[in-house]
């Protein structure tokens, strides 16, 4: 089973909050408080995220955080390398692969391109998209295309893809 851990769900849920409430500073106090989550937890969370560069922080009276860019530039892929470290799926796709059976596998190049589609699929979504709820019609307004074809026939029109 695949599963991010708890941590990255709460790094997305504080990001979307900071996303909402982007216009002034907050304090990992009015951040646990307003999130339902535990103190300890959100220092965490966003001490993970401050230094994956989705965070500016400033100490002092007036100090907090906030999100160092726009949510339309912050990729949900971004979120969870900030907290889990480098999207991947199995060993040998990561950078500090330990599998024995690395040097004669057979399918190591597909788990490769499976790796790539996971994460350009979640680079695609962006914080933006966390913040728009599902509309009535059940439709999200994330979209996935399930094939290179699919993706060609589209067109991009201010930073969003078009059927």
């Amino acid at each position: 089973m695949l599963r991010m851990g708890k941590l990255t769900d709460y790094g997305i849920v504080l990001m979307s909050y900071l996303a909402t409430n982007r216009h002034e500073q907050h304090s990992a106090h009015a951040i646990a408080d307003a999130v339902k989550v535990p103190l300890p937890t959100v220092r965490k969370v966003l001490k993970s995220l401050s230094h994956g560069g989705l965070l500016q922080s400033e100490r002092g009276v007036a100090g907090g955080y906030s999100l160092s860019r726009m949510p339309e530039q912050i990729s949900v892929a971004e979120i969870i390398t900030a907290i889990e470290g480098p999207i991947a799926l199995t060993e040998c796709v990561s950078s500090e692969s330990h599998c024995e059976q690395e040097t004669h596998c057979a399918v190591q190049t597909n788990w490769t391109r499976i790796n790539n589609a996971v994460f350009h699929a979640l680079d695609e979504v962006k914080l933006s998209d966390m913040l728009v709820p599902q509309n009535t019609s059940g439709l999200s307004p994330i979209k996935f295309y399930s094939s290179a074809a699919a993706m060609s026939n589209a067109t991009i029109q201010d930073g969003e893809f078009h059927d």
